[in-house]
């Protein structure tokens, strides 16, 4: 089983996605300077997540997620979680 899933910099909003066998370690990783990446934008928080059963299938669904549909998809997950966080 993967994860697909797309963080998102506290610093600047930069969306960062990437897929994974064992997320709460990913997301250790990306927090604490070992994925070079996402290193000058942390902290990042977690915005989206998926499961798949095939490496290829989460390769596929990351491809997507980080291309237009996809990325457009993710400012919208993003910009209501921040509002409704900030509003």
């Amino acid at each position: 089983m993967y994860t697909v899933y797309a963080i998102c910099s506290e610093v600047d909003a930069r969306i960062y996605v990437g897929f994974t066998d064992n997320i709460e370690r990913r997301l250790l990783e990306h927090n604490c300077d070992k994925t070079k990446s996402t290193k000058a934008y942390k902290p990042s928080k977690l915005i989206y997540t998926e499961q798949v059963v095939e490496r290829q299938e989460a390769r596929n669904r990351e491809v997507f997620l980080k291309g237009g549909s996809g990325k457009e998809f993710l400012k919208l997950v993003r910009d209501k979680m921040d509002s409704k966080f900030n509003g």
